[in-house]
């Protein structure tokens, strides 16, 4: 049993007495988030993925799984996030930081850093090794390395001569340089060609590994495992409690196990099949003792998978659906 904490509603001052949900484990134990009767209760405005969720790990196994973050409606309208002790909001991206303002440790950064070492590079000339820059003043037209002259060709230019005047054009589109001399057209080098990358074909699921069923957390332990086999994740209790049987929720998925020895009926597949209406998600249904002929007609006719849960812990498929749902995965 969940132990129950006080909540005061920031908005109206009314007291409540809430205590948190509990998921099942992969391994079959229940988890229970640990509430912190210290802090204050958030109220929520508008919610967000990344505060919706919290980190919880299993008392049993030690493994740790995101679970529905404990909130709780006030009658007066508000929203209340109950907090938990020991935990923050859960990021599914990455964190952004920023970067080493001082990766060298020269204790300069940015700008700083190249402006000093620009400083120390003038100072020993390193910049300069002939000394034709800062004691002999700038660059003058047709020096060796000026922008407009060879040098070694007397002063002219890469295009051309000095004066400005375009070369002449040699027949067969040849480019005369200097002294009437026909020059090489430069060479063009081809544009990038993107290559269509080729389509990869999903990784093959491992072999199910089933629980055998005995009591009727390990029905409700062999759907949540069938389900994470199958490629869904974040899988918690659902939020509606069904009219029968236990049920469970993923992203975009709502399941329905039923662990007693009667078959689903007409009834039970239509709730399902409403409840995932609601939820704006798709649905599965699990029964131990199989389906009556009018749900399995209704179940084709409203497109919900049925499975049989053998004692061994293994789903089979009751529909065609089903086989559908185990060849292409969530």
């Amino acid at each position: 049993m969940a132990e129950s904490v006080p909540v005061t509603c920031p908005a109206c001052r009314r007291e409540h007495v809430y205590a948190a949900p509990t998921y099942p484990c992969a391994c079959g134990a229940p988890v229970t988030p640990a509430l912190d009767s210290g802090a204050a209760p958030e109220s929520i405005t508008h919610h967000t993925w990344d505060e919706g969720w919290v980190t919880i790990p299993c008392g049993t196994c030690g493994r740790t799984d995101q679970w529905p973050r404990p909130e709780l409606g006030c009658p007066c309208g508000t929203v209340l996030r109950v907090p938990v002790a020991g935990s923050g909001p859960t990021t599914t991206g990455l964190a952004h930081t920023d970067p080493d303002p001082d990766p060298d440790g020269t204790g300069l950064d940015g700008a700083d850093a190249c402006t000093g070492f620009a400083d120390e590079a003038r100072a020993s000339g390193a910049e300069d090794p002939d000394g034709s820059v800062g004691s002999d003043g700038p660059i003058q037209p047709g020096d060796p390395g000026s922008p407009d002259g060879e040098g070694s060709e007397g002063g002219q230019g890469i295009e051309g001569s000095g004066s400005g005047v375009p070369p002449e054009a040699a027949p067969g589109g040849a480019v005369r340089g200097p002294g009437g001399k026909p020059r090489a057209r430069p060479q063009r080098l081809p544009a990038a060609v993107s290559l269509p990358l080729p389509r990869s074909e999903p990784a093959p699921r491992p072999a199910f590994q089933p629980v055998t069923i005995r009591t009727a957390r390990d029905a409700v332990t062999a759907a949540a495992l069938y389900l994470r086999w199958l490629g869904y994740r974040d899988i918690r209790r659902a939020d509606q409690r069904p009219p029968s049987g236990i049920g469970l929720a993923a992203r975009g998925m709502v399941a329905l196990v039923d662990p007693t020895v009667r078959p689903a009926s007409l009834r039970d597949v239509e709730c399902l099949w409403l409840t995932a209406m609601t939820e704006s998600s798709g649905c599965v249904y699990f029964s131990l003792a199989g389906y009556e002929k009018d749900a399995r007609a209704r179940a084709d006719s409203l497109g919900v998978p049925l499975f049989v849960l053998d004692l061994t812990g293994t789903p089979q498929p009751a529909n065609s659906l089903a086989d559908d749902l185990v060849a292409t995965g969530a």
